[in-house]
């Protein structure tokens, strides 16, 4: 079953992260990889249990379960995109795996299980798709056995570190006013990507039924040079289906004009700059 996530990564590799150079690769890989294993560690699953592996995207937790537990715990890739479960199966068939994974299409706000029906609930970076987080919680809460688990990891995008941030007054065209709107858009309700943090992941959790509640937050400190692609890319990759890039959240504040001189000030400013940047991410333990 090794080859199972050495497959994995192979296919992430040729497909979602072709645009990487191999280093990135490499690094992107390892710490999936180092993600998945403390979160399937946290989730205390055993032999005979009915995992599901709730917006499965790629299949990273999913695969890991199977590589770990083989045929020995049920395994449901489960995902609102059609195109990720075909992904994940193709892959299974590839590898000759069946007897053990299942797949259900569905959103996290509507799970199409019986209740109580689940002994662990594994997500990946969902919660920030979804802007009712109470309502995903209670539907997880929903189809879990009593005693199941539900352990997840969030990233906390409204305490990232912000443009402003990395950037000098005397190097923008309107600073101060480019800055108010970046603290504006990271307090949004209506954003999915920022109207939360550590503290209402555990009321909301708690509200929704779960004991022994954990969040623990960590830091993430990355330290890199940056390039005037790299920025471009910043601005203008969506960090996820149907979501809006960075350009278009600012377009709700200024003109095109103004924003594309924003993105060049910004190019000219932090080009060939090594920066540092820190992420707040959230690992979630909670018990039914």
């Amino acid at each position: 079953m090794e080859k199972v996530c050495k497959n994995w990564a192979q296919w992430l590799k040729q497909t979602r992260f072709d645009y990487m150079d191999e280093t990135q690769k490499t690094q992107t890989i390892n710490w999936l990889i180092q993600l998945r294993n403390e979160l399937i560690n946290l989730a205390e699953i055993y032999p005979g249990q009915k995992v599901i592996d709730l917006g499965c995207g790629s299949g990273l937790l999913g695969f890991g379960v199977i590589e770990q537990f083989e045929d020995n715990v049920e395994v449901i890739f489960s995902d609102k995109y059609k195109g990720c479960l075909d992904e994940c199966q193709q892959l299974l068939e590839n590898l000759n795996v069946k007897n053990c994974a299942s797949f259900l299409k569905c959103n996290i706000t509507n799970i199409r299980k019986k209740t109580s029906t689940i002994d662990r609930a594994l997500t990946r970076s969902v919660l920030v798709h979804v802007i009712n987080k109470p309502l995903a919680f209670g539907e997880i809460y929903r189809i879990l056995k009593p005693d199941g688990i539900y352990v997840g990891f969030e990233p906390i995008i409204s305490q990232n570190t912000r443009y402003y941030e990395l950037l000098k007054p005397n190097q923008i065209t309107n600073y101060c006013e480019f800055k108010e709107a970046e603290k504006d858009m990271m307090e949004d309700p209506e954003d999915a990507l920022v109207n939360f943090n550590h503290e209402t992941l555990t009321d909301d959790l708690q509200e929704s039924g779960f004991i022994d509640v954990k969040v623990r937050i960590e830091t993430v400190t990355s330290n890199y040079i940056v390039s005037k692609e790299g920025i471009e890319k910043w601005f203008l990759t969506p960090p996820g289906p149907n979501q809006k890039t960075m350009k278009q959240r600012f377009l709700e504040y200024f003109d095109e004009e103004e924003v594309d001189v924003y993105i060049k000030e910004v190019q000219k400013a932090l080009n060939n700059k090594n920066v540092t940047i820190n992420s707040k991410t959230a690992f979630i333990k909670a018990i039914k």
